[in-house]
């Protein structure tokens, strides 16, 4: 049985978990995380099933993941130095027990006696100081630096090659609850229509265009893909707001932060992509001031010389992403300082976003 969004799931118990796992830590290369076993034994809704990916690490390529989920849960980087990239977590089917509504609202499960493969009989091989002890190794350059080991470093070593134009992907996107019919139709026409802009003919200039005059008619998103215009080694404009968790931000324009970039669409070597551009305008609460995180191609923590910003209910929803549509990870971007205005306390959005409800779903 594979997962479909919205089903209920309990999280299996850490004995239960432990038996799936071999001595590094991991079922099938992915690493189970020492803080996923905080949620054993908590009933939760799968929020997408985790059938493919984008890989980070040998970026940037789609991938496709076997018999996983994502809840809405996120790593909070407790085990990794303080990472604070908060990646939404991988969970293997295994590790999880479904719920139907009736078990749901009883607070039973009919499988809480009977684990899968009949695990319950099994002896672990790993135990709780293996998970924590898989989470980092040493430097093979001899530092004295730990390298760390997670689902994001690991995530080439449990998946396979994905091409982008494999359709069955898009079938399972639908039938999985990821998507809608009506997302999977528009990102592959606007994947087609880039190609066009793409394609050398002449026509790139008036189709962008062409793509703006129409998605202005009904308030839609300009094109996504444009670049800067300063020079590579110019330095790129900074701005400096100190900016804290909780206060808010309105996401300039794109005109505006197009106007900060440079050919290669960076600002001090950050890159605006064109995930980013549906939230330009729009108003959220500072989630995280990000200093540190952990390079997934190296495994070593980051600590950054200026702090970028993560905007709570902001995340890449795949809709632009050469090779990677629909990709489920829901990464946060990253923001620079420059790209945003703080917004008075005193703000007409503020009461919402104080209650916790971000700005409205950018418009699609």
């Amino acid at each position: 049985m594979k997962f479909r969004v919205g089903d209920w799931v309990e999280v299996r118990s850490k004995e239960e978990i432990l038996c799936s796992l071999d001595k590094k830590g991991q079922l099938e290369g992915m690493p189970f995380m020492p803080q996923m076993f905080q949620y054993c034994g908590q009933r939760l809704k799968v929020y997408k099933r985790a059938h493919k990916t984008c890989d980070t690490v040998f970026p940037v390529r789609g991938r496709r993941v076997s018999d996983s989920v994502h809840l809405d849960l996120r790593c909070d980087g407790a085990a990794y130095g303080g990472c604070q990239a908060a990646c939404l977590i991988f969970w293997k089917d295994v590790w999880l027990k479904p719920i139907n509504e009736t078990e749901r609202t009883l607070g039973q499960s009919s499988r809480s006696d009977r684990v899968q493969n009949d695990q319950s009989t099994q002896t672990a091989t790993c135990s709780e100081k293996d998970v924590w002890a898989g989470t980092q190794t040493k430097d093979l350059n001899g530092s004295n630096e730990p390298r760390y080991i997670c689902q994001a470093t690991q995530l080439p070593y449990y998946t396979t090659r994905l091409s982008g134009w494999d359709l069955t992907q898009y079938v399972e996107d639908y039938t999985s609850g990821n998507v809608t019919l009506g997302q999977v139709m528009q990102g592959l026409v606007y994947a087609n229509y880039y190609n066009l802009v793409e394609s050398g003919i002449g026509l790139g200039r008036f189709l962008r265009w062409l793509y703006d005059r129409f998605q202005s008619l009904w308030g839609g998103i300009p094109y996504p893909r444009r670049n800067g215009t300063m020079p590579v080694n110019q330095p790129t404009p900074t701005c400096t707001l100190n900016l804290q968790p909780g206060e808010l931000v309105q996401v300039k324009s794109y005109k505006a932060i197009l106007a900060t970039l440079n050919t290669e669409n960076k600002n001090r070597g950050l890159y605006f992509d064109a995930e980013a551009v549906p939230y330009c305008g729009s108003v959220y609460k500072v989630r995280t001031r990000l200093n540190k995180f952990i390079d997934e191609k190296t495994g070593r923590l980051v600590t950054l010389k200026n702090a970028s910003i993560i905007l709570d209910g902001v995340w890449c929803r795949a809709r632009y992403s050469n090779c990677r549509m629909f990709c489920p990870r829901s990464i946060y971007p990253w923001w620079r300082e420059i790209w945003l205005d703080r917004l008075a306390e005193d703000s007409r959005f503020a009461p919402e976003l104080r209650a916790g409800k971000s700005s409205p779903d950018p418009r699609t």
